[in-house]
């Protein structure tokens, strides 16, 4: 069973920076393509960025670019966010995702992690 475990949530402040890991139990990272997602309060769901299973190629929320950084790092069974210049705006339950190209098409993610808060203040 795939287990996605998010974590380095937090409180900041805006212009700060975070980063987020999700590590991958069960099975070995790269056989999936990955993806972060967010909710914010009173907001519907909303795609971040996602990244192929060797990491050689990723696609961001078009907001969101030149911001946020995912990067993975199979060794280590895990998938980062780096976000930078934080603000208030990106303050939401963020959360990993993951999907077995071979049988799972793009957005098509079946295994969801529990999420990590995130806060920016003004």
């Amino acid at each position: 069973q795939v287990q996605l475990t998010e974590s380095g949530g937090g409180l900041v402040q805006a212009g700060d920076s975070l980063r987020l890991s999700c590590r991958v139990s069960g099975y070995r990272a790269a056989l999936f393509a990955m993806g972060w997602f967010r909710r914010g309060p009173g907001k519907e769901r909303e795609f971040v960025a996602d990244i192929t299973r060797p990491g050689d190629w990723a696609n961001y929320a078009p907001s969101l670019q030149g911001r946020f950084t995912i990067s993975r790092d199979n060794a280590l069974n895990t998938v980062f966010l780096q976000m930078d210049s934080l603000l208030p705006e990106d303050t939401a339950v963020y959360y990993c995702a993951a999907r077995n190209p071979v049988v799972q098409g793009p957005g098509e993610y079946r295994w969801w992690g529990q999420g990590t808060q995130v806060t920016v203040s003004s």
